[in-house]
């Protein structure tokens, strides 16, 4: 079964901050070595500069994986995913809000020029004044918006689902959450049955319980599970753990996609609908032939 996992920054002690196409190829690896065939690394956000110089490095991992083939037990790379920089200095989660923009077409230019056919998703904040115009240039442009690092009311969800946005970004993670008087960007991914959610299926980002709702309020085939690894996973002793910054805050997922989905099928969660949402449903979601 091919395995995909649309969110990851890095793992094993190497992310896609490394001026390194070896660095990059080494996330592949051991992506790769942990049962995923393919990764979509993703860019923190920073200065436009930053991220474009991030976004060559990967080109050049892709370019040496096109040219030379992939390394046995490797993922294949196959994008690029844009955690910013048009998003809400109010929910930075473990993101760096002073490199946050205002969203506008000049910036979307300068940032994604000559990466266009390479850039798969861009994570933006719909709420913010200029983001429904951008998002419909993101996806005009063939690129999935996804909303994220948001404190979108139900309303500006819907806006910006109808302007052309395709999922939203680690749901719960970041976010408004659910009030009952204000279902927020979370309650809108929950209950639109056509908008793809991310989920981070560790034991830390998102309650068990919560997990399960998850799994039984939403369309199963707008389901994804990423990995969210940062540079410090697989770095720890070999056991599941929480990768934590300052005042506790948690920086990113512990696990791969194929442990996170072992361990849902372990919580009772049914097998096939685990498996299609690490490889039907983000398949479809990229429109990637596997």
């Amino acid at each position: 079964m091919n395995i995909v996992d649309i969110h990851t920054h890095g793992i094993g002690g190497f992310d896609t901050r490394s001026a390194s196409v070896e660095h990059v190829l080494k996330i592949a690896h051991i992506h790769g070595s942990l049962g995923v065939s393919h990764i979509v690394p993703t860019v923190y956000s920073a200065t436009i500069k930053t991220m474009r110089d991030n976004m060559a490095v990967i080109r050049g991992a892709m370019a040496v994986q096109s040219e030379t083939g992939i390394e046995a037990g490797s993922s294949r790379i196959v994008g690029i995913h844009l955690e910013g920089p048009f998003l809400n200095p109010l929910m930075c989660g473990a993101l760096d809000a002073t490199s946050f923009l205002g969203p506008n077409e000049f910036s979307l230019e300068k940032l994604i020029e000559g990466y266009e056919n390479m850039v798969k998703i861009i994570t933006i904040a719909p709420e913010m004044r200029g983001a429904l115009k951008l998002i419909r240039q993101i996806s005009d442009a063939g690129i999935i918006a996804s909303m994220g690092h948001s404190d979108a009311m139900y309303s500006d969800a819907e806006a910006g689902h109808m302007a052309g946005a395709r999922g939203i970004t680690h749901l719960f993670n970041a976010m408004r959450g659910i009030h009952h008087r204000e279902p927020g960007l979370a309650g809108y991914g929950l209950m639109n049955k056509d908008i793809y959610i991310e989920i981070i299926a560790d034991p830390f980002h998102i309650a068990p319980e919560m997990i399960e709702y998850i799994f039984s309020a939403k369309n199963p085939d707008r389901i994804i599970v990423i990995s969210d690894t940062v540079k410090d996973a697989k770095t720890l002793p070999e056991r599941e753990h929480s990768i934590t910054g300052d005042k506790d805050k948690i920086l990113g997922g512990s696990l791969t996609i194929s442990e996170s989905s072992k361990r849902l099928v372990q919580m009772g969660l049914d097998e096939i609908t685990i498996k299609k949402t690490i490889s039907e449903n983000p398949a479809r979601y990229l429109q990637l032939e596997l």
